[in-house]
C-alpha cells in the first residue's frame, strides 16, 4: 500500500493526489501536522531512500534554518525523534511504498506508481515510428 505524507497548503502534494485519483491507485494520505508521525514511518523512509535523511530533511524549513547546527550533529535516534516533534523539516510530498520512496511531484518518476496494466497499455500519443518516453525508458535500462 502507498502511504502520501503530506501537508495542507503543499501544491505538490495536490498533484500526486490528483495523479493517484486520476488513476485510481489506491494510497492512505496522513497529514503530518494533524496526525503525528511515528519512528517506524521515519525509519520506514529511511529504509527506501538512497541518500538517508538528505533525501527527506528540507534545509529550506524555518525549523532547519533556526537549529541546522544541531540537527547535524544529531545521532540516529535524536535527529529521528527530532522529526517526530518537528514534522515540518519534511519535505513534501514523501511517497513510500514496501520498497520505494519518492519525495515531490515529478511527472516522469511518479508514473513508477502505475499499476502494471495500465503501464503495459500502449500511449495514446505515441508515434508507430517512434517509441514512447516509457518504452524509451525500459529500453534505457534493459
Amino acid at each position: 500500500m502507498i502511504k502520501l505524507y503530506t501537508s495542507p497548503s503543499c501544491s505538490s502534494c495536490r498533484k500526486v493526489k490528483k495523479y493517484f485519483n486520476k488513476y485510481n491507485i489506491a494510497y492512505i494520505e496522513k497529514n503530518i501536522f494533524t496526525t503525528p508521525l511515528t519512528r517506524d514511518e521515519i525509519f520506514k523512509m529511511l529504509y527506501n531512500s538512497e541518500g538517508g535523511f538528505e533525501d527527506i530533511i528540507s534545509t529550506r524549513s524555518n525549523i532547519y534554518k533556526e537549529r541546522g547546527h544541531e540537527i547535524e550533529n544529531m545521532k540516529l535516534h535524536e535527529l529521528v525523534d527530532f522529526i517526530v516533534a518537528n514534522p515540518s523539516i519534511l519535505k513534501r510530498p514523501i511517497i513510500v511504498t514496501d520498497y520505494e520512496l519518492q519525495v515531490g511531484y515529478n511527472d516522469d518518476d511518479i508514473e513508477l506508481f502505475l499499476p502494471e496494466e495500465v503501464r503495459n497499455i500502449e500511449c495514446e500519443h505515441c508515434f508507430k515510428e517512434e517509441p514512447c518516453e516509457y518504452e524509451k525508458a525500459i529500453k534505457i535500462a534493459e
